[in-house]
């Protein structure tokens, strides 16, 4: 299966030098942990952050000398950015939401994981309620954002037991791609692994975060998904060791190697 493999590893700039230059509100609200990059734009939108008593516009850049304001409250950005980048990773169970509120009660995976003493942990995508298996968290809402963002093409790959007649024509299709209502859509690979008659389980790769795009896609060949698991995410495996509703820390080499995958 195709890997994204990192080829070099690039400068990385100093939390020093960070916090000496200018840079665009969003991307040092983001470098601190205050929020991914599409968190803050919309606390700027929304007209929720102030810069030195002036409501923020998107493109304004700050330095850490700037006093910054969220809903009314001071945010320290200097005390943030000194913070090591942490990274774990998270096996989610089937039934628990990645968000931090829901109006309808149900567990979300923020309430499983340890509590920082500065920053907060940043989801690294979405799995829907029904999927399970890796999440990756983070500190580095910079991090975050690259990681997410559709330019990086980053693999994803789930376990997925399909429900239906799978042909060699179906899944060439599959990874020709196929048009889904929100526009064309593709897997990267798909691999046979196991099962019996219609119930059979196969691994696919694709390379964008889009909303249920792993079942959409079965679907749009008249076959049901009746399990999906997140197994990797770039450089990142899920081990198999790891029960379901637990997490453990990516370790420091890992955490470059993770960044590594990144380009500015």
């Amino acid at each position: 299966m195709k890997k994204n493999i990192p080829q070099k590893n690039s400068p990385r700039i100093s939390n020093k030098t960070k916090r000496q230059q200018p840079e665009r509100i969003q991307k040092l609200l983001a470098q601190a942990g205050v929020g991914s990059r599409r968190q803050v734009e919309k606390w700027i939108s929304d007209g929720t952050i102030h810069v030195n008593g002036v409501l923020a516009k998107l493109g304004d850049k700050i330095t850490t000398r700037d006093i910054v304001k969220l809903r009314g409250r001071p945010v320290k950005l200097a005390g943030k950015l000194d913070v090591q980048t942490q990274v774990l990773i998270y096996h989610k169970p089937a039934g628990e939401i990645v968000s931090k509120k829901d109006p309808e009660g149900r567990p979300s995976v923020f309430k499983r994981l340890p509590r920082l003493k500065v920053g907060r942990w940043i989801a690294v995508g979405r799995l829907d309620l029904n999927t399970q298996g890796l999440l990756i968290f983070t500190n580095d809402g910079d991090l975050a954002n690259k990681l997410m963002h559709p330019s990086q093409q980053i693999d994803r790959e789930y376990a997925v037991r399909v429900m239906g007649v799978v042909t060699h024509d179906m899944m060439d299709r599959l990874v020709n791609g196929v048009e889904l209502e929100d526009g064309k859509a593709r897997f990267e690979d798909i691999q046979e692994s196991g099962g019996e008659g219609i119930n059979r389980w196969y691994h696919v790769v694709v390379a964008e975060g889009r909303n249920r795009v792993v079942r959409r896609l079965w679907e749009s060949q008249d076959c049901k998904v009746s399990r999906l698991i997140r197994v990797r995410y770039g450089s990142v495996f899920l081990p198999p060791g790891l029960p379901a509703g637990q997490h453990q820390f990516l370790d420091k080499k890992e955490v470059e190697v993770l960044k590594m995958l990144t380009t500015d």
